[in-house]
């Protein structure tokens, strides 16, 4: 069979990267936009290999009693697959079987990669007190988003991709994003080719940062100054610096949600004599929820390898004359580390706590390995990719830390993604 030839297909489970499983003749089909349960009329787009095909629904024959309606019209299964934008793979599913999907994924992964049958729980966003109210998430989902990157292409469209492509999709709103950003987005017009972020951090006011790019190279130009601008981001009493354009969460309630949970997973965990560590700690978030529960002693280190990030870290943690940040590539740093350390950091280190937010592909084997090195009391991961979670809790398990449970976000309600907790001890 061809790229664009029809198959009317039962849908099975769920897969990671947003598809779904069907089988064709004993082969593996990975479908878009469909929902375990179903029968869709797919639309195939890659049959090159022999394991699998992947396609894209075009029809659903038997819908699934948790289909709605897309909460993005322009993404909605009726409209052709190549005019569909991408970054709401979800958005045609009930909030709360997404959450269980994600569920899903994230302990097949954790068995197929951690051999874990660890528990797994699927939690929105914790409520948050902003001031002399409470913030919660909305019932269905929408209208999270505090940063968003579009698109614009040569001829002056403003969007996003279409799903699995680069070629940019016009659309007149973004439900997913705050009421701000999407008015903002409505009045941009044109601009040369290249990526526009919207911004809105604590104090309300969208920020529009220009990321044009040479036509010919596709190499970026200059920094806009607009990315450097400092602003200030809040999580319950505290403020954190960051850039305009630098990495802070995207949803509204996902700092205060991890800040919190990290919190209460080290709440009986952060020794006053122990050496406890931030990794990939970008402006200090996670060290401050480690840092809050030791107290203003706190012996701390966060380590990022984005110097901007860490001149902010650095100010962010003043608050504890324990605390330091440091610019370097988390590999380098640990290696380092493990063959400098003396015996009596080696006995802080080990009585010490070590919070770790790598980016989707992971910490990897060598991190892991090193930090094992360490021997720290407890380590706390958070994660953004199952998969990547999974192989690295296999490593750990493999030198005897075990994880009793995992905790989880839907963080990025409408879309695939969940962030995940792991608390792995000695």
């Amino acid at each position: 069979m061809q790229p664009g030839d029809l198959l009317d297909l039962d849908i099975t489970a769920v897969a990671h990267g947003g598809v779904f499983v069907a089988r064709h003749e004993n082969r593996v089909v990975f479908v878009t936009d469909a929902i375990p349960g179903e029968r869709v009329r797919v639309a195939l787009t890659d049959t090159k290999k022999a394991s699998f095909w992947r396609g894209d629904t075009v029809e659903v024959l038997d819908a699934s009693p948790h289909r709605r309606p897309h909460v993005w019209a322009p993404a909605d299964v009726r409209v052709a697959p190549a005019d569909r934008p991408g970054g709401a793979d979800f958005g045609h599913i009930a909030l709360d079987h997404q959450r269980e999907l994600k569920a899903d994924v994230l302990r097949e992964a954790l068995t197929r990669f951690a051999g874990s049958d660890a528990p797994v729980t699927i939690e929105p966003p914790l409520s948050q007190v902003k001031g002399d109210h409470v913030v919660e998430e909305s019932a269905d989902g929408t209208g999270w988003r505090t940063r968003v990157s579009l698109h614009v292409d040569d001829e002056g469209r403003i969007g996003p991709f279409a799903a699995r492509s680069h070629r940019v999709i016009p659309v007149e709103e973004l439900p997913l994003a705050t009421q701000s950003i999407s008015r903002a987005m409505a009045r941009r017009q044109g601009g040369s080719a290249g990526r526009l972020d919207l911004v809105q951090p604590a104090d309300g006011r969208v920020r529009v940062i220009s990321r044009p790019e040479h036509t010919r190279t596709r190499r970026p130009t200059p920094v806009d100054p607009a990315a450097r601008e400092v602003v200030v981001e809040t999580v319950g009493d505290r403020e954190f610096q960051v850039d305009a354009g630098g990495f802070w969460q995207v949803h509204r309630l996902a700092a205060g949600t991890l800040h919190d949970a990290v919190a209460e997973a080290v709440t009986d965990a952060v020794d006053p004599e122990g050496w406890h560590l931030d990794l990939y700690g970008g402006v200090g978030l996670l060290a401050a929820s480690v840092a809050g529960v030791g107290g203003p002693s706190t012996r701390i280190t966060s380590v990022e390898s984005d110097s901007r990030a860490t001149e902010h870290a650095g100010e962010n943690l003043a608050a504890w004359i324990g605390a330091r940040a440091e610019t370097a590539r988390v590999d380098r740093w640990l290696a380092n580390l493990v063959e400098t350390a003396t015996p009596a950091q080696r006995t802080r280190l080990a009585r010490g706590t070590v919070v770790l937010d790598p980016p989707r592909a992971g910490a990897g084997k060598d991190v892991v390995e090193r930090l094992v090195d360490l021997s720290p009391e407890r380590i706390v991961y958070v994660a953004c990719d199952p998969v990547a979670l999974a192989r690295d809790l296999g490593t750990f398990a493999a030198h005897g830390y075990t994880t009793p449970s995992i905790r989880a976000f839907d963080l990025f309600p409408h879309s695939h993604h969940v962030e995940a907790i792991a608390v792995l001890t000695r």
